[in-house]
């Protein structure tokens, strides 16, 4: 037996025959590792352990060999049996199960604990012989305007091929009818089967594409509309495009450090033209990502913009307004002085005291007629000069 197969997985949550982590003689216990990611866990389903596998099966020269009863039917024909593949999918699998798996296929502790763990960015590690990759499945919910993404490990293996979901999507059933139906493809064995599931990935990427190209159009609409609302609407979009980013980005150095091995590992040229074919659809949705978060922020400059403009029209009409009321009042005011004048003149002659003067002087009432009319030219042409009136 070689020696991947009979290496045992390290991790501190099971025995081993030599002395565990933390005890005496024994190698340190390695630190716990949390998920950093904020969102809260989702539920896990209380189902067996046999429920947790999706689907498992055995494959010769690209066939099915039968329908294996459990995962030990399937470990015990594994060893010794050259162009043959088992394929193993597991949905949120319980610790004790992914243990056991890793142990039969020696899966590196580090790899498992992230597969245990979740929430990983997409990577490619390789361990000896064995290629662990994360990769993050998306899907565009219209009503909502969300991108819902979904969570891949996949194990791959000389003779074996691992993945573990932590969410209903995507659904890889379709990926396996789809390298059933193709015997060629899938008897080049489980490097076939992380293609055919980096290309599943990567094509759900379109439809998200499609429904982020739609609400920017309507977003563009809305913020030259004057919508007021449409700042709130840009920055949750925003949020969805990071994440979606965050999502394809890393996409491009794992098909990168895959081209890299197609000599060393001696990978089929027909299936080093599919993985090709792969990376070109991840570089253009990582680029269309891309723009679509320049987009996002130029809008949303545009959008703040407009808003200044219209904040300082609005400013603009209230100063106008403002101008022409004070313009109103001076008018006002200046009538008002000019007919107080008079007013005042004829209110003081109209006491009829015996002691006035000039009550009876035969001049005195067209002097004060005269000084009405002079009193009130004098401030209507100080007003005029001044441009109250």
């Amino acid at each position: 037996m070689s020696d991947w197969r009979v290496r045992a997985v390290r991790a501190s949550k099971r025995p081993f025959s030599r002395p565990a982590a933390g005890e005496a003689g024994g190698p340190p216990a390695p630190a716990p590792e949390h998920s950093m990611d904020p969102r809260p866990e989702p539920k896990a389903d209380t189902v067996s352990l046999e429920r947790s596998v999706v689907d498992a099966a055995v494959y010769r020269a690209g066939r099915r060999t039968g329908i294996p009863a459990t995962l030990a039917d399937i470990y015990r024909e594994l060893p010794g049996k050259p162009g043959t593949m088992a394929w193993i999918g597991l949905f949120r699998p319980a610790d004790a199960q992914l243990l056991e798996a890793a142990e039969r296929f020696g899966l590196h502790e580090l790899a498992v604990e992230d597969a245990i763990v979740a929430h990983q960015r997409p990577k490619l590690e390789r361990y000896g012989d064995t290629l662990f990759v994360v990769l993050r499945a998306a899907r565009y919910l219209d009503d909502v305007e969300e991108v819902d993404f979904g969570e891949i490990h996949l194990f791959v293996g000389p003779d074996f091929v691992l993945t573990v979901r932590h969410s209903q999507s995507p659904d890889l059933s379709a990926v396996r009818r789809r390298l059933e139906d193709d015997p060629e493809l899938l008897a080049l064995g489980p490097e076939a089967v992380l293609y055919a599931v980096l290309d599943a990935v990567v094509d759900g990427y379109a439809p998200v594409i499609a429904g982020l190209q739609h609400d920017i159009d309507e977003i563009e609409t809305e913020v030259f509309g004057g919508d007021p609302k449409v700042s709130r609407r840009i920055y949750e979009l925003s949020r969805e495009v990071i994440e979606f980013q965050r999502a394809t980005r890393p996409l491009l150095d794992i098909m990168k450090n895959l081209e890299a091995g197609f000599g060393k590992y001696g990978t089929d040229g027909e299936l080093q033209r599919y993985l090709r074919d792969v990376a070109d659809h991840a570089t253009y949705a990582a680029e269309r990502v891309d723009g679509f978060r320049q987009m996002l922020q130029n809008i949303l400059t545009v959008n703040a913009t407009l808003v200044s403009q219209a904040q300082n029209e609005e400013m603009k009409q209230l100063a106008e307004a403002g101008h022409a009321q004070n313009d109103e009042i001076k008018k006002i005011s200046a009538w008002a002085a000019i007919l107080f004048a008079p007013t005042l003149i004829g209110t003081v002659y109209g006491m009829n005291f015996e002691t006035m003067p000039e009550l009876r002087w035969v001049f005195g009432y067209p002097f004060a007629i005269g000084l009405m009319g002079l009193v009130c030219a004098g401030l209507y042409v100080v007003f005029k000069r001044r441009d109250w009136l």
